[in-house]
């Protein structure tokens, strides 16, 4: 399914905490039904992400790995 991508948020070479600090952030800038792209080389996003989806109300509706270890993940605001 293709996604109508609202705003793109850049965390290659962030490690934990800060990819989900700034998504955090990010997130709040965002009206209801919109959706974030999160790009980010940290590994541990892919376990700490869903939590703080399912934390926060907002649906993971995509999460995939590109080419040299890249995680991508769409986020739907709540």
């Amino acid at each position: 399914m293709e996604y109508k991508i609202d705003q793109t948020l850049d965390c290659k070479g962030l490690s934990c905490p800060m990819p989900m600090m700034k998504l955090a952030k990010a997130m709040k800038g965002l009206k209801s039904e919109e959706i974030l792209e999160m790009i980010g080389t940290d590994p541990g996003t892919k376990s700490d992400l869903p939590r703080w989806c399912e934390k926060s109300g907002n649906k993971l509706v995509e999460e995939g790995e590109l080419e040299g270890g890249i995680f991508r993940f769409l986020i739907q605001k709540k």
